[in-house]
C-alpha cells in the first residue's frame, strides 16, 4: 500500500504585499513628515523673534511673539497683493473650468475624425515645461498690450492648466450612459441642455478637483507674474514675499510670518477640499 503524505505548504512562498502593513504606515508617516515639517517650521517661526531663530533655529517660541503677524496684517500692500492673488486665481479657475469642460465634453461625447489625435495633442501639453515658453510668451503678451494686467497672468495660466483639466474631465464625461443622453433628446433637450442639466451635476467631483488644482496653482505662481507684472500695485502675494524679503533682509521672523500668511489661504483651501480632489482623481482613473 502506498502512503502519500499531505502536502505541506512551503514556508518560503512569497506572501502578497499588504498595504496595511506597519512598513507601509511607517513610509507614509515619513513622507508626511518630510512634507509637513517645512510648513510647520515657517508658521511656528513667525511666532519667534529673529534673535531666537539665530540662537536656536530648530527651537520653539519662548515666549510666543504675535507682533510679526500683526505687522504683516496691518500692511496695506499685503491686502492689496492678497486681492490681486484672489482675482487672478478666481479668474483662472473660472476660465479653466469653463473651457476645460467644453473641450472635454466634445472629446468625450462627439465622434469626429481626428478626435483621438486632438486628445493626444492636449495630453502632450502635460509634458511641456511652462518655463520654456516664458520668453516667447512675454513677447506675445507685449505685442498684445497685455503686460501689467490681470489678463497677462490669467490667460497663460488657463492655457497651461487645460491639458490636465481635460485629462481629468474626459473620463467622467465619457462614463455617463448614452441612455441618459437619448432620454434627454426624446424630451427635447439639446446638446447644451444635456451638458447643463445632466452632465455638469454628475461631474461635480471632477469639476471641483480641476477647480481646486487650478486655484492653488494660480495662487502659488511666481515666475509668470514676476515677468509680466512690473506695476507694484498689481503684484501678487508670492511677489510680495520676495519684495518683503528684499526690503527686510535681516528680519527673518517677519519674513517667515509674511510667507505663512501668503501660503495660508491656498493651504487651507487645499486641505478642506482634499476629499473632493481624491474622489475626482479616483473617478478619472476608473474612467
Amino acid at each position: 500500500m502506498t502512503v502519500t503524505a499531505n502536502a505541506v505548504p512551503s514556508t518560503s512562498a512569497k506572501r502578497p504585499f499588504a498595504w496595511s502593513s506597519p512598513l507601509t504606515y511607517a513610509l507614509a508617516l515619513a513622507v508626511a513628515a518630510v512634507s509637513i515639517t517645512p510648513v510647520v517650521y515657517v508658521i511656528v517661526g513667525g511666532f519667534r523673534t529673529t534673535p531666537q531663530i539665530v540662537a536656536d533655529p530648530a527651537g520653539l517660541p519662548d515666549p510666543w511673539v504675535w507682533d510679526n503677524y500683526a505687522r504683516v496684517l496691518t500692511r496695506s500692500d499685503f491686502w492689496g497683493q492678497a486681492l490681486n492673488s484672489g482675482v487672478i486665481a478666481l479668474g483662472t479657475t473660472l476660465g479653466v473650468v469653463l473651457l476645460g469642460v467644453g473641450a472635454a465634453f466634445v472629446l468625450a461625447r462627439y465622434t469626429f475624425r481626428g478626435r483621438e489625435a486632438l486628445y493626444t495633442f492636449f495630453t502632450l501639453g502635460l509634458l511641456f515645461p511652462a518655463g520654456a515658453a516664458i520668453l516667447p510668451l512675454y513677447l506675445m503678451l507685449r505685442d498684445l498690450n497685455l503686460i501689467n494686467s490681470y489678463y497677462a497672468v490669467m490667460l497663460p495660466q488657463i492655457a497651461f492648466q487645460l491639458p490636465l483639466t481635460i485629462v481629468i474631465l474626459r473620463p467622467f464625461l465619457s462614463a455617463i450612459p448614452r441612455e441618459l443622453e437619448d432620454a434627454a433628446a426624446i424630451d427635447g433637450t439639446g446638446r447644451i441642455g444635456f451638458l447643463w442639466r445632466i452632465v455638469l451635476p454628475l461631474s461635480r467631483p471632477a469639476l471641483v478637483t480641476v477647480g481646486i488644482l487650478a486655484f492653488v496653482a494660480s495662487w502659488n505662481a511666481f515666475l509668470l507674474p514676476l515677468l509680466v507684472l512690473g506695476d507694484a500695485s498689481l503684484h501678487t502675494l508670492p511677489l510680495g514675499v520676495q519684495n518683503f524679503s528684499s526690503q527686510y533682509t535681516s528680519d527673518t521672523a517677519g519674513i517667515l510670518a509674511f510667507t505663512s500668511l501668503a501660503m495660508l489661504p491656498a493651504l487651507l483651501f487645499f486641505t478642506f477640499a482634499e476629499k473632493q480632489i481624491v474622489g475626482g482623481l479616483q473617478g478619472a482613473v476608473k474612467g
